[in-house]
């Protein structure tokens, strides 16, 4: 029988401790996590070809004075709507106004001249009929007379032109359409000659045209494929993803391609059109255009979060039987928020969703399976 001394007590009570510390250690350690886990699906994919383009309007019309002078009004709100025949701004017209009144006078005198010499013809025709006056002076008349009416014919066309040049001075709106913003305000001096004379731009936007280039190998595989199955380029249905991600609503047809290669770039021209019946898209817009060249048979995805990428190796942390194991893996495209797995992992099998979370291989977790709809993840 042991007998209690002044430290035995103190040994007791550091003894106890020490195993309930020692069996915390053993609780935390023995803790399982909980991780979310995602089975890997097959799904038949599209395969899309894919470039990027800038819209232009249906028309895009630059406004351009045809006369000199000064901007003394502007008569739109840029960005606007504007229709045909709209006025879109004055030019400063008193000099256009006084070629009229010289053109209207010159235009005048000719008339004078041509009545005058009329009855001079009047005056010399019976007289050279009676022998009074020479054949001579008769054509000298009729010549006088034919000269006139051209000058008076010559005169009535400056006036005209002159006419014409004064309705310059108001320039309106050759289509309906948006109009952008002014280069000019009132005061600024206008030139119909020289590279700075493009004032304006008003685009049609009833329809929008995208365009985009494409390889010369990338448009030797789309002709191959489109004679393949029978079709032609222009049969392809063309998708536009905008700026934000999401995916224009109304389909497009290819509407031309240029008709050579540049040969500086390698690359076609080639243009696609959309409706744009709700204003959505407006011109100068960059956007992705796509459309399917091919699909995708059985093939096995998973989410990208599922994917550990460092550098170009890639893998997942299979989750069986409450354990996790790396494995490398092959990837393919990418679909919407989805990777398609082309070596490494089947149909089924569930991988985790690693996230943020630490995850080492061997490691005891409790899968929890984790909500993915595939089908609406596809849909980018």
């Amino acid at each position: 029988m042991l007998k209690a001394t002044r430290f035995g007590a103190p040994l007791l009570c550091a003894a106890f401790l020490a195993a309930i510390s020692c069996n915390d250690k053993k609780a935390i350690v023995e803790v399982v996590p909980d991780v979310n886990v995602v089975a890997a699906a097959q799904r038949t994919l599209p395969v899309y070809s894919e470039f990027i383009g800038q819209t232009y309007g249906q028309s895009d019309i630059e406004i351009q004075p045809r006369v000199e002078g000064w901007i003394t009004g502007i008569h739109f709100k840029e960005g606007d709507r504007v229709t045909e025949g709209q006025l879109l701004y004055t030019i400063d017209d008193i000099q256009l106004r006084n070629r009229v009144a010289s053109a209207q006078a010159g235009v005048a005198e000719a008339e004078v001249m041509v009545q005058k010499t009329k009855a001079d013809l009047s005056r010399v025709e019976p007289l050279a009929k009676m022998k009074a006056l020479s054949e001579r002076d008769l054509d000298a008349a009729q010549a006088a007379y034919d000269a006139q009416k051209e000058a008076l014919a010559s005169a009535r066309a400056i006036q005209a032109n002159a006419q014409i040049e004064l309705g310059y001075a108001h320039i309106k709106a050759p289509i309906s359409g948006i109009i952008g913003v002014s280069k000019v305000q009132p005061g600024d001096y206008v030139s119909r000659s020289g590279l700075k004379n493009v004032i304006n731009t008003i685009s049609s936007t009833g329809a929008m045209r995208v365009r985009f280039s494409i390889s010369e190998n990338e448009y030797l595989a789309l002709k191959k494929k489109a004679e393949a199955t029978g079709a032609t380029t222009k049969d392809f249905v063309v998708e536009m993803v905008l700026g934000d991600g999401s995916v224009f609503p109304e389909t497009g047809k290819i509407d031309f391609a240029d008709r050579s290669i540049d040969p500086e770039t390698g690359s076609l021209l080639v243009q696609a059109v959309f409706q744009n019946s709700g204003g959505l898209l407006k011109p100068g817009q960059y956007a992705k255009v796509r459309f399917i060249t091919d699909k995708l048979e059985n093939a096995v995805i998973v989410p990208q979060q599922a994917i550990n990428q460092l550098q170009n190796i890639y893998q997942v942390y299979v989750v069986a039987n409450n354990q996790v194991t790396p494995r490398p893996v092959e990837v393919g495209m990418r679909v919407g928020s989805n990777w398609v797995i082309t070596k490494g992992l089947n149909a089924g099998e569930k991988v985790a969703m690693i996230g943020n979370a630490i995850v080492k291989p061997g490691m005891k977790v409790k899968p929890v399976d984790f909500s993915w709809n595939y089908d609406s993840t596809l849909a980018n």
